[in-house]
């Protein structure tokens, strides 16, 4: 999976287009794979009519929303940009880069990516996130303090990050 999704992330940096990996793509990453995804999303203010030839050079093909390559099981999709988790807009600039034994991968922060599950709990209705943003803090540092302002400008109970950060903790706090 991160191979592909950093094949993706170059050839779309390489041609000027800024795509940050974020969703089940990133949870993937910074849980070392406790949850796996095969869709890889790429936020970006591009058009997929303008991404669609830069894919089709690694031999992805559209198919409905998505972009499918005849030799992988993973696909990647490309939601329309900005970033942004809830009201909060992001700008690539404030994402982050990995660099990666296949290259570098442009990625949303470990802490913008609990705030992206956060974000899909509460406003998307998807109990899944809740376990995923566990995954995430569990495996990586997380700007607790960012989180917590970032809710309550959401007007996101504290209650649900104090749930996520005891659990990722091991109930140690």
């Amino acid at each position: 999976m991160q191979e592909i999704a950093v094949l993706v992330s170059e050839a779309l940096d390489n041609a000027g287009i800024p795509a940050v990996l974020s969703g089940g793509g990133a949870v993937s990453q910074y849980s070392d794979n406790e949850y796996m995804t095969t869709d890889l999303d790429f936020v970006s203010v591009a058009s997929n009519k303008a991404i669609a030839p830069i894919v089709a050079e690694l031999g992805f093909t559209p198919v409905g929303k998505d972009f499918r390559h005849p030799n992988s099981r993973f696909f990647v999709e490309f939601p329309a940009g900005p970033l942004s988790f809830g009201d909060r807009y992001v700008d690539s600039s404030e994402t982050t880069t990995l660099d990666t034994r296949y290259g570098a991968l442009r990625i949303i922060t470990p802490s913008q990516c609990v705030m992206d599950r956060i974000a899909w709990l509460v406003h998307g209705k998807d109990p899944q996130s809740r376990d995923q943003a566990v995954m995430v803090a569990k495996h990586q540092q997380i700007d607790w303090d960012e989180i917590y302002a970032w809710a309550a400008n959401e007007g996101i109970s504290t209650r649900i990050v104090d749930g996520i950060r005891k659990e990722a903790a091991g109930n140690r706090l």
